[in-house]
């Protein structure tokens, strides 16, 4: 009923009755503008349910559209980022990946599946060029070599040796013995030593040195 009587009641300007003319092209745009964000909205509210699903049901079906729908805007951005097209297209398909195994994390009432993915695919573009922007791995580089074998008399020297430093500290008190422990044996900085003890730093530092002068002292008595 009220469709008809719009439509043959309500008189019209003549501009949008004449083809052509500006008010008529600018009520197609707003009808095309209006079609193209509802499909938008409803391209949005589709996706985010695909994600639901797949963090709640691993639902394959609903990857496979997931990955269809975002896997080549993802491509596109990331060569707008600077990514070249081989290194986009790997990177798009390990976000999309990454999308299947951390599905779980979405929370749609934070994000709509675009974001959340789109942001996936931004950090695996940061890392890679963390990772581009590192020195070039050099196999010569003397911190690679692996040492040498140990001779047969040499490693039992060694081991002598480390007995001795072994029965050593365990002459020692206690609170030394444990500053030498964490020091030598873990390999832990003074200032995290002192915050694990709880202990001010200079403490730390003296319980070490009177340890050392102990250990060396028994190791120059048992020589």
């Amino acid at each position: 009923m009220f469709g008809v009587q719009e439509r043959f009641d309500v008189p019209r300007s003549p501009a949008v009755l004449i083809k052509g003319s500006p008010g008529s092209r600018r009520e197609r745009r707003a009808v095309t503008s209006n079609k193209s964000s509802a499909s938008a909205t409803s391209d949005t509210v589709v996706m985010t349910k695909h994600l639901v699903s797949i963090a709640q049901h691993r639902d394959k079906e609903a990857f496979s559209k997931l990955f269809a729908h975002y896997a080549p805007r993802l491509k596109s951005y990331l060569m707008r980022q600077g990514a070249n097209q081989a290194s986009a297209e790997e990177l798009s398909q390990e976000a999309m990946l990454s999308v299947w195994r951390k599905a779980d994390r979405f929370d749609p009432t934070k994000a709509s599946a675009g974001t959340w993915i789109f942001t996936v695919a931004r950090n695996l573009r940061i890392d890679a060029l963390r990772k581009e922007r590192r020195p070039n791995f050099d196999p010569e580089d003397p911190a690679f070599v692996p040492e040498p074998e140990m001779s047969p008399d040499r490693a039992v020297e060694v081991g002598e040796v480390q007995v001795k430093i072994k029965a050593a500290i365990a002459q020692l008190p206690v609170v030394q013995a444990e500053v030498i422990r964490l020091s030598f044996y873990q390999d832990k900085p003074h200032g995290e030593i002192a915050e694990e003890l709880n202990l001010p730093l200079g403490t730390v530092k003296s319980r070490l040195r009177l340890a050392m002068r102990r250990v060396r002292t028994a190791l120059g008595e048992e020589q």
